[in-house]
């Protein structure tokens, strides 16, 4: 019988692309790691890594493994939230990931609600990128987690994560004139740190718009992306959540660019009682903020 430890790290190893990485990401040592996975390439008596110096290579076999593995840890997971479900109040700990302009907007409402609905569960709050969303909802670090795409940049999380339609907001231009991006080809941009989602949208805007952005600044915090933009160093792309109390100055363009954000959770467990609390009390603060998704 092939261990569904041993099964995880593989899955793991499969999407994280190193022995280094998924001991990180699993706080284990990479001797560890190592072991393990040897191990269960003697269970299942077929090649499953190909090593070549330091780096390892998934088999066509492994590949096939890993695609069960996910519907083993989705049933394992529908299991654990059939069981969870017949306990009548909620005591265990919930795991929710946000990006920074979410949490006055729908975090602080949200966990306001679940923390006076459910007084006996123990809430743990982290600030993530929505481009790391899918890993660390795949490493077991949070539960329920808001990820984000772009117009110009869709949404992948990858295969074991669930993602449901939650808000769209608009983006805007944020600079100290009127104006569209194709009216910027020549001005300094500000954008986020090279491989968030910020970032990227940024870049392929303005590739849209026939030219390479000339990116001098790179922030993460809308708040410094403003404040950057009304001393005259650049523009920049900013949606609604991030849009409020602009300094003065700023001129806020519309543009035809929505973000849109989805709840996210491992695949089979939507239904759990602690992760479908979570789910209604984020759509909740999304109604009333008047930013929730419609069809359509």
């Amino acid at each position: 019988m092939l261990d569904v430890r041993r099964l995880r790290l593989l899955r793991e190893l499969s999407h994280r692309g190193t022995i280094a990485a998924v001991a990180e990401a699993l706080t284990y040592t990479p001797s560890a790691v190592s072991q393990q996975l040897s191990a269960l390439e003697r269970d299942a008596g077929v090649p499953l890594l190909e090593r070549s110096g330091r780096r390892v290579r998934l088999t066509a076999a492994a590949e096939t493994l890993v695609g069960h593995t996910e519907k083993i840890l989705e049933i394992l997971r529908e299991a654990d939230a059939d069981l969870a479900s017949a306990a009548s109040t909620l005591r265990g700990t919930l795991r929710i990931g946000v990006f920074p302009t979410a949490v006055p907007t729908l975090l602080t409402p949200a966990v306001v609600r679940l923390s006076s609905d459910h007084p006996g569960l123990r809430l743990l709050v982290s600030e993530l990128d929505p481009a790391t969303v899918p890993d660390a909802l795949r490493g077991d670090a949070v539960d329920v987690a808001l990820v984000q795409e772009y117009d110009h940049v869709p949404l992948a999380v990858g295969p074991g994560i669930e993602a449901e339609p939650l808000m769209e907001e608009t983006v805007h231009l944020a600079a100290l004139d009127a104006g569209s991006i194709a009216d910027r080809r020549d001005a300094p941009w500000i954008a986020g740190t090279l491989g968030t989602l910020c970032h990227t949208l940024t870049v392929r805007a303005c590739e849209a718009a026939g030219y390479a952005p000339g990116i001098r600044h790179h922030a993460d915090d809308f708040g410094a992306v403003l404040a950057l933009v009304a001393a005259g160093q650049g523009v920049a792309l900013v949606p609604d959540l991030a849009a409020g109390g602009s300094p003065d100055g700023v001129v806020l363009t519309p543009l035809a660019i929505r973000r849109r954000t989805s709840l996210a959770y491992r695949r089979g467990s939507g239904t759990h009682p602690e992760v479908a609390a979570a789910r209604e009390a984020l759509r909740a603060a999304a109604v009333s903020a008047g930013l929730a998704h419609t069809a359509g």
